[in-house]
Protein backbone atom coordinates (compact mmCIF):
# COMPACT_ATOMS: atom_id res chain seq x y z
CA UNK A 1 0.00 0.00 0.00
CA UNK A 2 2.78 2.22 0.83
CA UNK A 3 4.38 1.55 -2.51
CA UNK A 4 1.20 2.47 -4.34
CA UNK A 5 1.07 5.76 -2.52
CA UNK A 6 4.64 6.48 -3.52
CA UNK A 7 3.94 5.62 -7.10
CA UNK A 8 0.86 7.78 -7.16
CA UNK A 9 2.78 10.62 -5.66
CA UNK A 10 5.46 10.30 -8.29
CA UNK A 11 2.85 10.24 -11.06
CA UNK A 12 1.13 13.28 -9.61
CA UNK A 13 4.40 15.11 -9.30
CA UNK A 14 5.28 14.22 -12.89
CA UNK A 15 1.93 15.46 -14.09
CA UNK A 16 2.43 18.62 -12.12
CA UNK A 17 5.81 19.15 -13.67
CA UNK A 18 4.43 18.34 -17.10
CA UNK A 19 1.57 20.74 -16.61
CA UNK A 20 3.93 23.50 -15.58
CA UNK A 21 6.15 22.87 -18.58
CA UNK A 22 3.19 22.90 -21.00
CA UNK A 23 1.90 26.14 -19.57
CA UNK A 24 5.30 27.76 -19.93
CA UNK A 25 5.62 26.54 -23.50
CA UNK A 26 2.13 27.78 -24.25
CA UNK A 27 3.02 31.17 -22.93
CA UNK A 28 6.18 31.19 -24.99
CA UNK A 29 4.25 30.08 -28.05
CA UNK A 30 1.71 32.77 -27.49
CA UNK A 31 4.47 35.39 -27.18
CA UNK A 32 6.11 34.10 -30.35
CA UNK A 33 2.74 34.15 -32.11
CA UNK A 34 2.16 37.73 -31.07
CA UNK A 35 5.68 38.67 -32.26
CA UNK A 36 5.07 36.88 -35.54
CA UNK A 37 1.74 38.66 -35.96
CA UNK A 38 3.41 41.99 -35.23
CA UNK A 39 6.17 41.18 -37.74
CA UNK A 40 3.56 40.08 -40.27
CA UNK A 41 1.56 43.26 -39.87
CA UNK A 42 4.71 45.35 -40.12
CA UNK A 43 5.80 43.47 -43.22
CA UNK A 44 2.31 43.83 -44.67
CA UNK A 45 2.34 47.55 -44.04
CA UNK A 46 5.84 47.84 -45.53
CA UNK A 47 4.70 45.85 -48.56
CA UNK A 48 1.70 48.11 -49.01
CA UNK A 49 3.92 51.18 -48.72
CA UNK A 50 6.42 49.66 -51.17
CA UNK A 51 3.62 48.82 -53.60
CA UNK A 52 2.34 52.39 -53.36
CA UNK A 53 5.82 53.77 -53.98
CA UNK A 54 6.28 51.44 -56.95
CA UNK A 55 2.95 52.62 -58.40
CA UNK A 56 3.98 56.24 -57.85
CA UNK A 57 7.37 55.62 -59.45
CA UNK A 58 5.74 53.86 -62.40
CA UNK A 59 3.40 56.83 -62.88
CA UNK A 60 6.32 59.28 -62.69
CA UNK A 61 8.26 57.09 -65.13
CA UNK A 62 5.32 57.13 -67.54
CA UNK A 63 5.08 60.93 -67.25
CA UNK A 64 8.83 61.22 -67.77
CA UNK A 65 8.66 59.00 -70.85
CA UNK A 66 5.75 61.07 -72.21
CA UNK A 67 7.66 64.32 -71.61
CA UNK A 68 10.74 62.78 -73.23
CA UNK A 69 8.76 61.73 -76.29
CA UNK A 70 7.23 65.20 -76.57
CA UNK A 71 10.67 66.76 -76.24
CA UNK A 72 12.07 64.39 -78.84
CA UNK A 73 9.24 65.24 -81.26
CA UNK A 74 9.77 68.94 -80.65
CA UNK A 75 13.50 68.52 -81.22
CA UNK A 76 12.89 66.60 -84.46
CA UNK A 77 10.55 69.36 -85.69
CA UNK A 78 13.08 72.02 -84.69
CA UNK A 79 15.82 70.21 -86.58
CA UNK A 80 13.57 69.83 -89.61
CA UNK A 81 12.66 73.52 -89.48
CA UNK A 82 16.30 74.43 -89.01
CA UNK A 83 17.21 72.41 -92.09
CA UNK A 84 14.43 74.09 -94.07
CA UNK A 85 15.51 77.48 -92.77
CA UNK A 86 19.07 76.77 -93.75
CA UNK A 87 17.89 75.89 -97.24
CA UNK A 88 15.77 79.07 -97.36
CA UNK A 89 18.66 81.15 -96.06
CA UNK A 90 20.99 79.63 -98.65
CA UNK A 91 18.47 80.46 -101.39
CA UNK A 92 18.07 83.97 -100.03
CA UNK A 93 21.84 84.44 -99.96
CA UNK A 94 22.04 83.21 -103.56
CA UNK A 95 19.27 85.61 -104.59
CA UNK A 96 21.03 88.49 -102.84
CA UNK A 97 24.30 87.64 -104.58
CA UNK A 98 22.52 87.45 -107.93
CA UNK A 99 20.81 90.78 -107.24
CA UNK A 100 24.13 92.38 -106.33
CA UNK A 101 25.68 91.06 -109.52
CA UNK A 102 22.74 92.38 -111.54
CA UNK A 103 22.98 95.77 -109.84
CA UNK A 104 26.71 95.93 -110.58
CA UNK A 105 25.94 94.96 -114.15
CA UNK A 106 23.31 97.70 -114.43
CA UNK A 107 25.72 100.25 -112.98
CA UNK A 108 28.34 99.18 -115.51
CA UNK A 109 25.80 99.28 -118.34
CA UNK A 110 24.56 102.71 -117.27
CA UNK A 111 28.11 104.02 -117.08
CA UNK A 112 28.86 102.70 -120.54
CA UNK A 113 25.51 103.97 -121.79
CA UNK A 114 26.20 107.46 -120.46
CA UNK A 115 29.66 107.42 -122.02
CA UNK A 116 28.33 106.18 -125.33
CA UNK A 117 25.55 108.75 -125.38
CA UNK A 118 28.04 111.50 -124.63
CA UNK A 119 30.07 110.31 -127.63
CA UNK A 120 26.91 110.39 -129.76
CA UNK A 121 26.07 113.88 -128.49
CA UNK A 122 29.59 115.17 -129.09
CA UNK A 123 29.67 113.73 -132.59
CA UNK A 124 26.35 115.39 -133.41
CA UNK A 125 27.14 118.81 -131.93
CA UNK A 126 30.51 118.86 -133.68
CA UNK A 127 28.80 118.20 -136.99
CA UNK A 128 26.33 121.10 -136.58
CA UNK A 129 27.21 124.62 -137.60
CA UNK A 130 27.00 127.57 -135.23
CA UNK A 131 23.80 128.74 -136.85
CA UNK A 132 22.27 125.28 -136.55
CA UNK A 133 23.27 125.03 -132.90
CA UNK A 134 21.20 128.14 -132.20
CA UNK A 135 18.06 126.26 -133.18
CA UNK A 136 19.04 122.72 -132.20
CA UNK A 137 19.29 121.66 -128.56
CA UNK A 138 21.01 118.35 -127.75
CA UNK A 139 20.75 116.83 -124.25
CA UNK A 140 21.33 113.48 -122.55
CA UNK A 141 18.76 112.75 -119.84
CA UNK A 142 18.68 109.42 -117.98
CA UNK A 143 20.56 107.61 -120.72
CA UNK A 144 18.41 108.99 -123.55
CA UNK A 145 19.53 111.50 -126.19
CA UNK A 146 17.07 114.32 -126.90
CA UNK A 147 17.52 116.43 -130.03
CA UNK A 148 15.08 119.35 -130.03
CA UNK A 149 14.57 121.32 -133.25
CA UNK A 150 12.61 124.57 -133.63
CA UNK A 151 9.65 124.39 -135.97
CA UNK A 152 10.79 127.32 -138.12
CA UNK A 153 13.94 125.44 -139.17
CA UNK A 154 12.00 122.30 -140.15
CA UNK A 155 8.62 123.25 -141.58
CA UNK A 156 7.04 125.77 -143.86
CA UNK A 157 5.02 128.35 -141.99
CA UNK A 158 1.84 126.91 -140.37
CA UNK A 159 2.53 123.65 -142.20
CA UNK A 160 3.84 120.15 -141.63
CA UNK A 161 5.85 120.02 -144.87
CA UNK A 162 9.64 119.90 -144.50
CA UNK A 163 11.35 123.03 -145.87
CA UNK A 164 14.57 123.14 -147.86
CA UNK A 165 16.51 124.63 -144.95
CA UNK A 166 15.96 121.49 -142.85
CA UNK A 167 17.61 119.11 -145.30
CA UNK A 168 21.22 119.73 -144.22
CA UNK A 169 20.46 119.52 -140.52
CA UNK A 170 18.40 116.35 -140.88
CA UNK A 171 21.15 114.80 -142.99
CA UNK A 172 23.61 115.22 -140.10
CA UNK A 173 21.12 113.77 -137.62
CA UNK A 174 20.42 110.90 -140.04
CA UNK A 175 24.14 110.10 -140.18
CA UNK A 176 24.29 109.77 -136.41
CA UNK A 177 21.18 107.58 -136.45
CA UNK A 178 22.68 105.40 -139.17
CA UNK A 179 25.97 105.05 -137.27
CA UNK A 180 24.14 103.83 -134.17
CA UNK A 181 22.03 101.13 -135.76
CA UNK A 182 21.00 99.48 -132.50
CA UNK A 183 19.20 102.58 -131.27
CA UNK A 184 15.48 103.22 -131.64
CA UNK A 185 14.31 106.66 -132.75
CA UNK A 186 11.14 108.41 -131.63
CA UNK A 187 10.14 111.61 -133.40
CA UNK A 188 7.76 113.67 -131.28
CA UNK A 189 5.86 116.74 -132.44
CA UNK A 190 4.89 119.59 -130.07
CA UNK A 191 2.93 122.82 -130.60
CA UNK A 192 1.95 125.96 -128.71
CA UNK A 193 -1.63 126.49 -127.55
CA UNK A 194 -2.75 128.62 -130.48
CA UNK A 195 -5.57 126.80 -132.34
CA UNK A 196 -4.75 125.73 -135.90
CA UNK A 197 -7.02 127.11 -138.65
CA UNK A 198 -6.12 125.05 -141.70
CA UNK A 199 -8.27 122.82 -143.82
CA UNK A 200 -7.87 119.07 -143.10
CA UNK A 201 -6.03 119.80 -139.83
CA UNK A 202 -8.53 119.64 -137.02
CA UNK A 203 -6.39 120.79 -134.11
CA UNK A 204 -2.88 120.87 -132.64
CA UNK A 205 -3.01 117.11 -132.08
CA UNK A 206 -3.24 116.60 -135.83
CA UNK A 207 -0.54 119.19 -136.53
CA UNK A 208 1.96 117.69 -134.06
CA UNK A 209 1.41 114.17 -135.38
CA UNK A 210 1.65 115.25 -139.03
CA UNK A 211 4.91 117.11 -138.37
CA UNK A 212 6.44 114.08 -136.61
CA UNK A 213 5.30 111.86 -139.48
CA UNK A 214 6.90 114.21 -142.02
CA UNK A 215 10.28 114.01 -140.25
CA UNK A 216 10.08 110.20 -139.98
CA UNK A 217 9.30 109.85 -143.70
CA UNK A 218 12.00 112.34 -144.62
CA UNK A 219 14.62 110.32 -142.70
CA UNK A 220 13.41 107.13 -144.33
CA UNK A 221 12.98 108.37 -147.91
CA UNK A 222 15.96 110.72 -148.19
CA UNK A 223 18.58 109.11 -145.95
CA UNK A 224 17.63 105.44 -145.86
CA UNK A 225 16.93 105.14 -142.14
CA UNK A 226 15.29 101.79 -141.43
CA UNK A 227 11.57 102.53 -140.81
CA UNK A 228 11.46 99.65 -138.28
CA UNK A 229 13.57 101.82 -135.99
CA UNK A 230 11.35 104.87 -136.34
CA UNK A 231 8.25 105.91 -134.41
CA UNK A 232 6.21 109.08 -135.02
CA UNK A 233 4.11 110.63 -132.28
CA UNK A 234 2.44 113.94 -131.45
CA UNK A 235 1.76 115.56 -128.08
CA UNK A 236 -0.06 118.62 -129.34
CA UNK A 237 0.08 121.59 -126.98
CA UNK A 238 0.14 119.42 -123.85
CA UNK A 239 3.88 119.06 -123.28
CA UNK A 240 5.10 122.68 -123.03
CA UNK A 241 8.59 123.56 -121.84
CA UNK A 242 7.79 127.27 -121.46
CA UNK A 243 4.81 129.51 -120.86
CA UNK A 244 2.47 130.18 -123.74
CA UNK A 245 1.80 133.68 -122.43
CA UNK A 246 4.71 135.16 -124.39
CA UNK A 247 5.82 134.91 -128.00
CA UNK A 248 9.23 133.61 -126.90
CA UNK A 249 7.56 130.89 -124.83
CA UNK A 250 5.28 129.89 -127.69
CA UNK A 251 8.26 129.71 -130.02
CA UNK A 252 10.08 127.35 -127.63
CA UNK A 253 7.01 125.13 -127.34
CA UNK A 254 6.71 124.79 -131.13
CA UNK A 255 9.38 122.14 -131.50
CA UNK A 256 10.05 118.64 -132.75
CA UNK A 257 12.10 116.25 -130.64
CA UNK A 258 14.13 113.38 -132.03
CA UNK A 259 14.64 110.96 -129.14
CA UNK A 260 17.36 108.32 -129.56
CA UNK A 261 17.13 105.40 -127.12
CA UNK A 262 19.38 102.31 -126.87
CA UNK A 263 17.86 98.84 -126.99
CA UNK A 264 18.82 97.31 -123.66
CA UNK A 265 18.82 93.70 -124.87
CA UNK A 266 21.41 94.57 -127.52
CA UNK A 267 23.32 97.14 -125.53
CA UNK A 268 26.37 95.05 -124.55
CA UNK A 269 26.91 94.11 -128.19
CA UNK A 270 26.41 97.75 -129.12
CA UNK A 271 29.23 98.83 -126.79
CA UNK A 272 31.75 96.89 -128.84
CA UNK A 273 30.39 98.22 -132.13
CA UNK A 274 30.01 101.86 -131.20
CA UNK A 275 31.87 104.28 -133.50
CA UNK A 276 34.93 105.79 -131.93
CA UNK A 277 34.92 109.51 -131.24
CA UNK A 278 37.17 111.63 -133.37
Amino acid sequence: MKNKIVILSLVAFSLFLTGCASKKQLTECQDQNRALNDNYMTAKEQLAASTSRVASLEERLAQTEKAYNQLQNSLDKSLANANQNNVSIDKLVDQINESNQYIRHLVEVKSKSDSLNMVLTNNLTRSLSKDELKEVDVQVLKGVVYISLADNMLYKSASYEINDRAAETLSKIAKIIMDYRDYDVLVEGNTDNVPITRENIRNNWDLSCLRASSVVQYLQNNFGVDPKRLTAGGRGEYNPIATNDTEVGKQRNRRTQIIITPKLDQFMELIDKAPESE
